[in-house]
């Protein structure tokens, strides 16, 4: 990975038209070229408000943002040449085929005549979809739009692909493959951003992590650095039965701990001192009858990392 910052990010903010708060609010972040860059966050977190500022889609409010040293604000035309997208939402033409949709998307980034067809021919083979290429959209399944979808946004041979959840929706086999492919672009040189609810696909495949939550980014990182962050403070009791309410203010008033989280049958609790917090907890729990089925500290993978910064209430 080069050590050259790709993207710069220098307090960006995004405000909506009546909005009483920013969706994006103050990020400052830079992107090495060649990195394999996740970008985590729950419902309306601002991480697609984001995402859509580093493609060009919406105009911050304010802020720098720099795409390979260049100000969007002013090269935006030059910048769309070296960046593609794969959006969320698959927008394919159904009534066309696979080549026809490429041919189309091809031109409107400027590619014509032997350099149009050689790309749609190189593209066809990255997703694999040379049986498929005179055939209607309309009749694909999920993971054949997506694989279409994913080298429409390569069409143009970009530096940088932005991903907004590039696999919801389609089976484990055409998944499988678009990990295969996004990671030999990324050996290749590639710069990719990849947004995802699925924690175990930015495990396997990012080398750089930003969780953002309320518009800002909270946590930066690898996944060995996050979790290691967190590897102490974080108790999780499992229990037997449900513990009462009241019995979580009592655990809450322990002058050991500085947060606690009540689930149905277990405990959350996050402590600068987990040792005595972790002594006194079982301590309350046994004179209290409450029977312990296992108790844990630290964090073993990136979704409870990710549960701890943003909490476990459902988001809209």
């Amino acid at each position: 990975m080069n050590n050259e910052n790709i993207i710069e990010v220098a307090g960006l903010c995004k405000t909506y038209p009546g909005a009483d708060r920013p969706a994006v609010d103050g990020i400052n972040l830079a992107v090495g070229e060649g990195s394999f860059f996740g970008l985590l966050g729950p419902n309306g977190a601002g991480k697609t408000t984001f995402l859509s500022m580093l493609a060009g889609l919406l105009k911050p409010s304010s802020g720098k943002l720099l795409i390979a040293g260049l100000d969007i604000q002013g090269h935006l035309d030059v910048i769309k040449q070296r960046i593609g997208l794969v959006p969320q939402d698959i927008a394919l033409y159904p009534t066309l085929t696979a080549r026809e949709n490429l041919a189309f998307f091809g031109s409107m980034l400027g590619l014509s005549g032997s350099r149009l067809d050689a790309r749609i021919e190189e593209c066809l083979d990255i997703a694999d979809l040379n049986n498929f290429a005179g055939s209607r959209v309309e009749i694909f399944s999920g993971g054949l739009k997506r694989r279409l979808s994913l080298v429409i946004g390569l069409i143009h041979n970009p530096d940088i692909l932005f991903l907004d959840e590039p696999t919801v929706g389609i089976d484990p086999q055409s998944r499988h493959f678009i990990y295969n492919s996004l990671r030999r672009m990324n050996a290749d040189g590639m710069t990719i951003v990849y947004t995802s609810h699925y924690m175990e696909e930015v495990e396997q495949l990012c080398n750089d992590i930003a969780i953002i939550d309320h518009g800002r980014i909270i946590a930066r990182g690898g996944v060995e650095e996050l979790l290691s962050q967190h590897e102490y403070n974080i108790i999780r009791v499992r229990t037997a039965d449900e513990i009462p309410a009241a019995l979580q203010e009592k655990i809450m008033a322990l002058p050991y701990i500085q947060e606690s989280r009540l689930n149905k049958n277990g405990l959350t609790i996050k402590s600068n001192t987990p040792q005595q917090a972790l002594l006194e907890l079982v301590s309350i729990l046994q004179q209290n009858n409450i029977s312990i089925i296992s108790l844990s500290a630290g964090m073993d993978n990136l979704e409870q990392v990710f549960l701890a910064l943003t909490g476990t209430t459902l988001r809209e």
